[in-house]
């Protein structure tokens, strides 16, 4: 992926994560009018909690709107982390968000309260539907903050689908403990993805090496591929956002070339890494009678 589509992935991005604020606020007003309507407090605290995470992907718009500004003096790999930023606020809120769940329907299986059964068909269904189309909008991002945001919609998706169908089974059954035990199945599988996600932001923090970048498989490749080259090491590979792959390599030359044929094997190579999806790489050419004086080489 090139420069240009990073940025365009970025744009994307920032536009899905709009419309899924837009559509998550729109539907808190919605449910905040119904709760008055119905007098239902199971409604008017889902307002509520539709509210906070309006305020969530608020702020995680705005820090993806940021990553696509250009790099500068003070940011010389550029604002991408800034989308990463905004990943890592929403997993946090994710996870409180499934403790307080936790918390509330824990204590409903030992006592189950009443349910307005008739009043959250109706918003069940809206709820499913509004949610359903911004999680889906937002499923296909390739930023980490985009795929949160999609795992904050499908949080919300599950969520109305639980109170859809546990409301069908209450209405007929009278079952209202199936209400809690859905909410705590959802739980822990937000919390599971929320780890997912947690620990794969953690190792982009860390500068771990992408999963899909074997440097082993790169070094031998590129000594095969290119007769000109007698050894590479000194490889650095890492991600700034999950999706943009930085590289530093030594490039040890088999025989001495003039200064045309060098720019023209360092392109040769960054074409080749590109398609590795490494799209940025910085290439430090040695001499094979030249001693590398890094302590890493």
């Amino acid at each position: 992926m090139h420069k240009h589509e990073h940025e365009h992935s970025h744009m994307e991005s920032s536009k899905h994560i709009k419309l899924a604020f837009l559509l998550n606020l729109v539907f808190s007003v919605i449910e905040l009018f119904g709760a008055f309507i119905t007098n239902s407090v199971s409604i008017l605290s889902d307002a509520i909690h539709d509210f906070g995470d309006s305020l969530s992907i608020g702020i995680s718009y705005l820090l993806e709107k940021v990553s696509t500004k250009h790099s500068n003096n003070k940011y010389t790999y550029g604002y991408l982390r800034y989308s990463l930023v905004g990943a890592l606020f929403t997993s946090i809120m994710l996870l409180i968000g499934a403790i307080v769940v936790f918390y509330k329907s824990i204590p409903l299986l030992f006592e189950p309260g009443l349910v307005n059964h008739d009043a959250m068909i109706v918003f069940a269904i809206f709820g499913t539907l509004i949610n359903g189309y911004a999680a889906y909008k937002t499923s296909h991002g390739h930023s980490k903050n985009e795929k949160a945001i999609s795992l904050h919609m499908l949080e919300d998706v599950l969520g109305w689908v639980a109170v859809l169908i546990g409301s069908i089974v209450i209405k007929f059954t009278g079952w209202t403990i199936i209400d809690p035990i859905l909410s705590i199945l959802i739980a822990i599988y937000i919390l599971y993805h929320v780890y997912e996600n947690l620990r794969e932001i953690f190792y982009i923090f860390m500068d771990k090496v992408p999963n899909e970048i074997d440097i082993d498989s790169v070094k031998n490749t590129i000594e095969r591929k290119f007769n000109e080259i007698k050894e590479v090491h000194h490889i650095h590979v890492w991600s700034i956002d999950g999706v943009s792959n930085y590289m530093t390599a030594h490039i040890v030359l088999a025989k001495d070339l003039n200064k045309d044929k060098i720019i023209s094997l360092k392109k040769e190579v960054k074409d080749f890494l590109n398609e590795l999806n490494i799209t940025h790489s910085t290439l430090e050419i040695e001499y094979h009678t030249e001693v590398c004086e890094s302590e890493h080489c």
